[in-house]
């Protein structure tokens, strides 16, 4: 049998790691998180855009490791609110990753703007980099409507208030399978997929 070409994924989200790896499972690689490299320094994610905070992490972890690496950024854009929260996804109303308070925070916002006006759409930046250089960059994305409540108990982030009108539901409403095949992250990497699949060919 092949062996497998190593690829970093530059995150230590397990959930995420997971996610990812089940997309990519046909592929004859093997991802490593970031949890494998203790050393590897913390990145400031500071740049206004997916695609710069997702290059910054894919060139920073091929350099580091000396590997392929891949990154991505995502989070959600609200045309009533001119993009935001955009890159300031899991952090909208101050802490990292409260969910519920960055929820809250979008509902008091769009307050008083109609279901009609309250277009969104997740994007997820997606990048692969060795350690000279960027060899692509590909975002996938998803649209839908903010709802004025909470619906469903699956998911996390924003998927409570994330309608999506091809299913009539939220993503928070959705089976894990079912939204997973419409999301914007395994858009991004399904595209990713067919890249590396060429590259290792």
């Amino acid at each position: 049998m092949a062996r497998k070409i190593e690829i970093v994924l530059a995150t230590r989200n397990k959930k995420k790691k997971k996610e990812i790896a089940a997309i990519l499972k046909n592929l004859p690689i093997k991802l490593i998180g970031l949890s494998d490299f203790p050393s590897f320094p913390e990145v400031r994610e500071d740049a206004p855009t997916f695609r710069g905070n997702a290059l910054k992490k894919a060139r920073l972890a091929a350099r580091f490791t000396g590997r392929l690496a891949l990154a991505d950024d995502s989070g959600l854009e609200v045309k009533a609110l001119k993009g935001r929260p955009g890159v300031l996804s899991a952090r909208y109303a101050g802490r990292q990753g409260n969910y519920r308070a960055n929820n809250r925070k979008l509902l008091r916002d769009l307050r008083g703007v109609p279901f009609s006006k309250r277009r969104a759409s997740f994007r997820c930046l997606a990048v692969l980099a060795d350690p000279k250089k960027v060899i692509k960059v590909v975002e996938g994305k998803c649209s839908g409507y903010i709802l004025g409540q909470f619906r469903g108990k699956r998911g996390f982030g924003y998927d409570p208030l994330f309608y999506y009108p091809p299913y009539k539901k939220t993503f928070a409403e959705l089976l894990p399978g079912k939204k997973n095949k419409v999301s914007h992250r395994f858009r991004a990497f399904k595209k990713m997929a067919g890249v590396i699949e060429k590259l290792i060919a």
